[in-house]
């Protein structure tokens, strides 16, 4: 059974929630935040952990390390998701998710929670963006491999990041 159509969008402020994980933050997602903070009234960026992947950083440091390379955007604020990414929106009065779209392997998987969260929720539109071309090669996984290895991760992540994974233990020795 399809759900009803979705009732209009409320005339308040425009809400977006942009979840991801975020371990490690590169100049990719401050690109779609920026691009955001000009799109919504109010982005809230949600932090997320995947038991599957083994992190860099703890959710805690992300959302630390988010507020402070987002300071300078007054309507942008940063939280741990926990649960559903859909009902967490609807929970912060978001009307929005926001999601980038690097190639057309994410396509797929996007979609298919874009079409699962509007099942769940109708009233939270998902909306994609892609990055910058500069930034579109860009993933946490490849910048921490490379930087786990002894690699100059320098232009992909800003500075407080760096400093805050170079104040880690790089696992592949380097």
């Amino acid at each position: 059974m399809p759900p009803p159509n979705p009732p209009p969008l409320p005339n308040g402020p425009r809400i977006a929630l942009y979840p991801g994980s975020f371990d490690c933050l590169t100049y990719g997602h401050l690109d779609l935040i920026e691009r955001g903070c000009l799109l919504f009234d109010k982005l809230v960026v949600g932090v997320a952990h995947n038991p599957k992947k083994r992190s860099l950083f703890t959710p805690e440091e992300r959302v630390e390390l988010l507020r402070t390379c987002t300071r300078e955007w007054k309507n942008v604020d940063a939280m741990r998701l926990e649960g559903l990414t859909v009902e967490t929106a609807a929970g912060i009065g978001a009307q929005f998710i926001m999601r980038g779209l690097r190639a057309v392997s994410d396509f797929e998987f996007e979609f298919q929670l874009a079409i699962m969260n509007y099942q769940l929720n109708p009233r939270v539109e998902t909306i994609f963006l892609a990055p910058a071309p500069e930034h579109i090669f860009l993933s946490s996984s490849t910048v921490k491999e490379v930087w786990s290895l002894g690699g100059d991760v320098s232009r992909f992540v800003p500075p407080e990041v760096l400093e805050a994974m170079n104040s880690k233990r790089r696992p592949g020795g380097g």
